[in-house]
C-alpha cells in the first residue's frame, strides 16, 4: 500500500514555494477534520503562531484549494468553509450543522455518473460532488 504523499511534498508539487505558514495552515486544516471558516482555523492557530496573519491564512487556503489540497463550501450567509482533502477525492457528505465533513465513497457516485453520461450523451472527465445535510448524530440530537 502506498503512503500519501506529506503536506510539504503535495504544496512543493503544485508549484507553490514551500513556505512554513503554507505548511502550518495546511496542517491545521488537515488535523480539524471538519469545515472551517478562515477565521475559525486562523483562531485555532493564532496563538501557537502569533506572526501568521489572517491574510496569509486566506491566502494560503484559496493555494490548497487550487492545488487540489482542499475543497471550499459555503455555508450559510456565503461564508466560505474548507475542509482537506485526499489528492485524488473531491465528493463529500456535509453536515449543515456540525461541519463535519466525509467523503463519498466513489462506488456511490460512479454508477450516477455513468447514467448521466448515458442519459444525456455526455462523456464525463472529471466531477466534484458535496451533497448538504444531516449527519446522523444531528439528526438524533435534533429528534431528542
Amino acid at each position: 500500500m502506498a503512503h500519501a504523499p506529506s503536506i510539504s511534498t503535495r504544496i512543493a508539487s503544485g508549484g507553490r514555494r514551500l513556505t512554513q505558514q503554507r505548511v502550518v495552515v495546511a496542517e491545521a486544516l488537515a488535523s480539524a477534520r471538519r469545515a472551517l471558516s478562515a477565521q475559525e482555523l486562523y483562531d485555532r492557530i493564532k496563538t501557537a503562531h502569533p506572526g501568521l496573519g489572517r491574510a496569509t491564512v486566506y491566502r494560503a487556503l484559496e493555494a490548497q484549494v487550487q492545488d487540489g489540497m482542499a475543497s471550499r463550501f459555503e455555508r450559510d450567509g456565503h461564508v466560505s468553509a474548507y475542509i482537506a482533502c485526499d489528492a485524488e477525492h473531491h465528493h463529500h457528505l456535509v453536515c449543515t450543522r456540525c461541519q463535519r465533513v466525509e467523503d463519498l465513497s466513489e462506488e456511490v457516485v460512479a454508477p450516477m455518473l455513468a447514467s448521466v453520461g448515458r442519459r444525456h450523451e455526455f462523456q464525463v472527465d472529471h466531477a466534484a460532488l458535496d451533497l448538504y445535510g444531516l449527519c446522523r448524530s444531528c439528526r438524533h440530537a435534533r429528534r431528542r
